[in-house]
């Protein structure tokens, strides 16, 4: 079992930055992948942007150059930075990890809202 908590979430105005932290409750060393999704009324849930064990990283396309995840192993954290606003980045975000090696099992995190307005 990996419990994950994310936090940072908030109302910003857009232009803006937010940090969102996910603290996973056991080492990030045996977590295959992490990630960050989004989600708004209606629509399904979207890969934001993952990074590996190893450090490799991935982005949606509309989060590129603005975005940023990363990891501190030390802390069983991984963040997202998160530059440049726009209202279209309102959503729930959710942290997700996937461990295991034949067989995958995703956790999820409650998710925290990001709202951007002015």
């Amino acid at each position: 079992q990996v419990q994950l908590v994310e936090s940072g979430g908030g109302l910003v105005q857009p232009g803006g930055s937010l940090r969102l932290s996910c603290a996973a409750s056991r080492s990030i060393f045996s977590i295959n992948v992490m990630g960050w999704y989004r989600q708004t009324p209606g629509k399904q849930r979207e890969l934001v942007a993952t990074i590996t064990s190893g450090g490799n990283t991935n982005y949606a396309d509309s989060v590129k150059g603005r975005f940023t995840i990363s990891r501190d192993n030390a802390k069983n954290t991984v963040y997202l930075q998160m530059n440049s606003l726009k209202p279209e980045d309102t959503a729930v975000y959710y942290c997700n990890a996937k461990v295991g090696w034949a067989r995958i099992v995703d956790y999820w995190g409650q998710g925290t809202q990001v709202t951007v307005s002015s």
